[in-house]
């Protein structure tokens, strides 16, 4: 710790009790127990119940939920960081790199306070590439499936569907024809 004079160390501790005030404020506004959002869907929208008058709702309320608690699971995740920084500094390991051992410059400390590790020692973060689940119980498609439509793309248009559809009737009755005083159903068209 001896990179970083007393002023420095100072500025930095005073930016991560800042930064934990304001995370703990977060969640102290939003309740701590709905941090992981333990309310069902039905309290936290207020509704009488979750089936609505259009689908398109619930998916909406559906995905600020699931934004939320990303949301809240980052934001813990960072006030952990900024506990582990804050106790670093306790012990006198603070500004050392966790990897590698090394000084973690002022500037980078600035920018990111609670980091552990300096830039070319930072864990990466890969996407997942996790496959969905129900794809293991999948059969796949028979062999060949799709490639007749595939062949024939393009064939089947606009002015011959109604041509190719007749044949199985219209749901128009006589009490729906166009021609007045339609006794029967082929006399409809």
């Amino acid at each position: 710790m001896n990179h970083l004079n007393d002023s420095q160390l100072a500025e930095l501790k005073h930016m991560l009790l800042e930064q934990k005030k304001d995370l703990e404020k977060h969640f102290e506004q939003n309740g701590q127990e709905n941090a992981q959002l333990g309310e069902t869907l039905t309290d936290s929208t207020g509704e009488l119940s979750s089936y609505d008058n259009h689908p398109a709702d619930i998916g909406t309320e559906t995905f600020e939920r699931s934004r939320d608690l990303a949301i809240n699971d980052s934001l813990q995740d960072e006030l952990e960081q900024v506990n582990a920084a804050l106790q670093r500094m306790k012990d006198g390991t603070y500004g050392i790199c966790v990897e590698s051992g090394e000084e973690i410059p002022f500037e980078r400390l600035q920018a990111i306070p609670y980091t552990a590790y300096t830039v070319e020692h930072t864990p990466t973060r890969e996407l997942s590439n996790d496959r969905p689940v129900e794809e293991q119980v999948m059969t796949p498609p028979p062999k060949g499936a799709g490639e007749v439509r595939q062949r024939n793309a393009g064939r089947f248009d606009d002015a011959g569907a109604w041509d190719a559809v007749e044949k199985y009737g219209t749901s128009n009755s006589p009490a729906t024809a166009a021609k007045r005083d339609v006794t029967d159903y082929d006399e409809n068209m």
